[in-house]
């Protein structure tokens, strides 16, 4: 049964997933790029972004493991772009330029339609209007016996383990404060009891945490 991960959110050691005040020239936030230091030197960084080498390890096989047995992904509109409101136009086509990292359907979720965007390398997004259940419902169809996978931002991740949909989250805590910004795990009492912690592991830049909800399948 395909399952709805969380994979490699990175966050501070006073809990912020992205810093205040994205815009396209911080599209992180004020600070936010350091969440993602760590990664930079992996292979698997390295080779995303076109770069031969990279650091083998701990940091690389997470996230290597993030991308293992995706079918389609989820993103908040903020992990699309810094645009609000109506589309202005068609012209913003995501942070990552012509070939985005994803290789499979992208569901993004917005008050707002657009046709939906085919890139290259695979990459499709559709932009979903009625909400996540909808686009959980298609991006489960469209994945087929492989997982979904959650991309954010913190809000996003917030609605979807507030409805009991999130079957496994898993990050990285980066050990400095941010001090302000986007929080992951504000405001979930009411489901924070319902995941179990499966691994905690560290590295010398970071420490991974894999949180499994109860009942879901592994």
């Amino acid at each position: 049964m395909s399952r709805l991960r969380v994979q490699n959110i990175a966050v501070s050691l006073d809990g912020f997933a992205a810093g205040p005040s994205q815009s396209l020239e911080e599209p992180l936030g004020i600070g936010g790029g350091r969440l993602h230091e760590w990664a930079f030197d992996t292979r698997f960084f390295h080779e995303m972004t076109g770069q031969p080498g990279g650091s083998e390890g701990i940091d690389n096989d997470f996230l290597d493991r993030g991308f293992e047995g995706i079918g389609a992904w989820i993103l908040g509109r903020n992990m699309f772009g810094p645009i609000r409101g109506g589309w202005p136009d068609e012209e913003w086509r995501g942070w990552w330029g012509d070939s985005p990292p994803y290789h499979c359907p992208v569901f993004v979720l917005t008050h707002h339609a657009r046709p939906d965007l085919v890139m290259d390398g695979g990459t499709t997004f559709h932009f979903v209007t009625e909400g996540i259940e909808v686009a959980l419902e298609r991006a489960k169809a469209a994945a087929g016996d492989l997982d979904v996978r959650l991309g954010g931002g913190a809000a996003t991740v917030q609605q979807y383990l507030r409805a009991g949909l999130v079957d496994e989250l898993q990050f990285a805590i980066v050990p400095f404060l941010l001090g302000s910004g986007e929080r992951l795990l504000d405001g979930l009492e009411e489901v924070a009891g319902d995941f179990d912690c499966v691994e905690m592991v560290s590295s010398e830049a970071v420490t991974h945490v894999r949180l499994v909800r109860r009942g879901a399948s592994t």
